[in-house]
């Protein structure tokens, strides 16, 4: 972070987008920027790991999403070089979709890891935020998100605060992560899932899973959830309801999903600062063995 502010606390977006994008490298390869971009989600969990909760969901999310990418790794060399115009080629429909994973992973890191900057960097964080974020309507939703984040900071930041307001002010943190959460969702993530082919959506649906990446039986299936069981489950009712078949593409039911099945199982795997630790520096250390391997130079 001192880094990339040293010279100075930008003052406009487009300020504080260049000091996010520098924290990663130079492009290369779709895999390789995963997990770069992984690794930094963890970077900056690690700063305020009380109140960046998102920060540590996307992290997991993003390393998770390396599967999804493999595509683009199919025809690397011994020494890890890609050739990616190979891969493109190989099987039109698998690219496609993969490209457009790829396009999510960046268009996340690029719409909100520059406000988590701001909001740590400047001096007024908050006041730095609602300059910035006011004057755009659709920028709204991440202002409220922080307006609650720092409300809930500043209690419990208070050593004369009452068990009762630190509870109220955790639980108000959450709820400022999980406007976070509902926002990349709603403006981010879903105009790029409405262009994956059908056949992806199925079986993106069927694949997608959560396990925080712990390790031991008990402990994954204390935190594993599934979108197709959750469908079968506690989402039947709403397939009911709008006669549909749920896909995780679509946005209503991945968020019935992700409000009422994932984050509940992500508060309480926080709740364990020791493994939250230790999952982030798996994400970590994995995208470090990756950046020792060559990738192909764009073009």
């Amino acid at each position: 972070m001192d880094r990339t502010l040293a010279g100075g606390a930008p003052d406009t977006v487009a300020g504080w987008r260049a000091a996010a994008d520098a924290l990663l490298s130079p492009p290369c390869c779709t895999f390789h920027r995963n997990m770069e971009i992984s690794s930094r989600y963890a970077w900056l969990h690690s700063q305020q790991p009380t109140y960046f909760k998102w920060a540590a969901m996307a992290a997991i999310a993003s390393h998770h999403v390396r599967l999804v990418l493999y595509p683009f790794r199919l025809d690397a060399d011994r020494t890890g070089y890609v050739d990616l115009p190979r891969s493109l080629s190989r099987r039109r429909m698998l690219t496609d979709d993969a490209n457009t994973m790829r396009e999510v992973n960046n268009a996340i890191y690029d719409d909100i890891v520059w406000v988590h900057l701001a909001y740590l960097g400047a001096q007024d964080g908050i006041g730095t935020l609602r300059r910035l974020l006011g004057p755009y309507p659709e920028r709204a939703p991440l202002l409220t998100a922080f307006e609650a984040i720092d409300r809930g900071r500043v209690v419990l930041a208070d050593e004369t605060a009452t068990d009762a307001a630190r509870r109220a002010a955790a639980d108000l943190v959450w709820a400022g992560n999980l406007a976070l959460l509902q926002h990349e969702q709603r403006a981010v993530v879903q105009p790029l899932f409405d262009r994956l082919s059908g056949t992806f959506a199925r079986l993106i649906s069927m694949g997608s899973t959560t396990t925080f990446e712990v390790r031991g039986l008990r402990q994954e299936v204390r935190y594993f959830t599934s979108f197709s069981l959750y469908s079968l489950t506690r989402g039947f009712s709403g397939a009911v309801r709008t006669r549909t078949v749920p896909r995780v593409t679509r946005f209503e039911d991945r968020w019935r999903w992700l409000e009422t099945s994932v984050v509940p199982r992500f508060r309480r795997f926080d709740a364990d600062p020791d493994l939250v630790g230790r999952t982030l520096r798996r994400v970590v250390e994995e995208a470090e063995r990756y950046a020792s391997q060559p990738c192909l130079e764009p073009t």
